[in-house]
This record gives structure tokens, C-alpha cells and sequence, in this order.
């Protein structure tokens, strides 16, 4: 089960909303919808979480370039919103390289679970495709608002967007959402 919403920043605090990404293609799209959020150049998070899997967080402050985070890469790149959020410049590959995973050709059905079809594998850093298995991202998404990297990187996929939002102070508005 896939959750996601968006959390601005205003000068009233936080607002946040639930949102659809069924018509979001690309990044550039999820950053496009993300600043829709707020008339002003505020800080908006886009957040999604994969049940029992990943979360990911893209931060849009203004017109620069989104930030992003994502806690367990070869799980969200077994996900249809995952993949949205896996870049080349992500992953560390030259835009259009031929050596990550083919997303077009999985089997993204929204049911994904994001457990290795082979338990065995987990000793590998990466999966099929060059995924590294774990965190990929900017770590410190979070530090200028109490958010450690290292705190970021232990969070519980199951738990790890009511922390984040506690630790903004919006766990109130993040609940009326979910």
C-alpha cells in the first residue's frame, strides 16, 4: 500500500495535503506539483512510503533544484513510484546509461512488496541493474530542520513519515491526510 502527500512550509506553519501521482511522469513533474503547493518560494516535501518497504522524500525549496531521498533504493526501484524518483544523477550513472534497471519492463502492479526474490542476495550491495541496495540520496535533507542524516538513515520504513513529521512539527496536519 502506497501512501503519499505533500507537506509546505508557510509562514501559518505547516499545511499539508494528500496527493495523486497517477499523472506524474517524471521528477520534473513531481517538482512541478510540489511548488503548486504554496504561493510563495516555501519549502514543500513531497512524501511516499511503501508499507513495510521504502520511503522517499523530495525536497522543492522555490525554483532550485529538488532534493531527495530515498531509504532503501532496490525496493523503490520495484515500485511504480519509486521509479520516479531514481535518477541517473541519483544513482551515480551517466543520464541514459544502459547499466541500471530496466523499470519499463517490470511488473509494476502497485502490489509490490519490495522483498528480494532471492533472500539469499542480501549480502550483495547491489541488486540487478546496479541498485544499490539501501539508501541513496541527499542524507541531509533534513539536518537544518533537527533531522540528522544519521537519524534520516535509521528511521523504520513503517514509521519513518509520523517521525519526521513529529520532528517538524506537523504530525498533526500529516494525520488529517492519511
Amino acid at each position: 500500500m502506497y501512501f503519499a502527500a505533500l507537506l509546505a512550509r508557510t509562514e501559518d506553519g505547516w499545511e499539508a495535503s494528500d496527493t495523486e501521482l497517477d499523472d506524474v511522469e517524471t521528477l520534473s513533474d513531481l517538482a512541478d506539483l510540489a511548488r503548486e503547493a504554496t504561493a510563495d518560494e516555501d519549502t514543500v516535501f513531497v512524501l511516499i512510503e511503501q508499507e513495510d518497504s521504502w520511503f522517499g522524500l523530495v525536497r522543492v525549496d522555490g525554483e532550485e533544484d529538488p532534493r531527495i531521498f530515498v531509504s532503501d533504493a532496490a525496493a523503490a526501484a520495484r515500485s511504480a513510484y519509486g521509479e520516479l524518483l531514481l535518477t541517473d544523477e541519483l544513482l551515480g550513472r551517466e543520464p541514459g546509461a544502459d547499466d541500471g534497471p530496466d523499470l519499463d519492463s517490470l511488473d509494476l502492479d502497485g502490489t509490490e512488496d519490495g522483498e528480494s526474490e532471492d533472500e539469499n542476495e542480501d549480502d550483495d550491495e547491489t541488486a540487478a541493474g546496479g541498485v544499490p541496495h539501501g539508501p541513496v540520496g541527499d542524507g541531509s535533507i533534513l539536518d537544518d530542520l533537527g533531522v540528522s542524516e544519521k537519524e534520516l538513515r535509521g528511521l523504520d520504513p513503517n514509521e519513518a513519515l509520523a517521525e519526521i513529521a513529529e520532528a517538524l512539527g506537523a504530525s498533526e496536519v500529516l494525520e488529517t491526510v492519511r
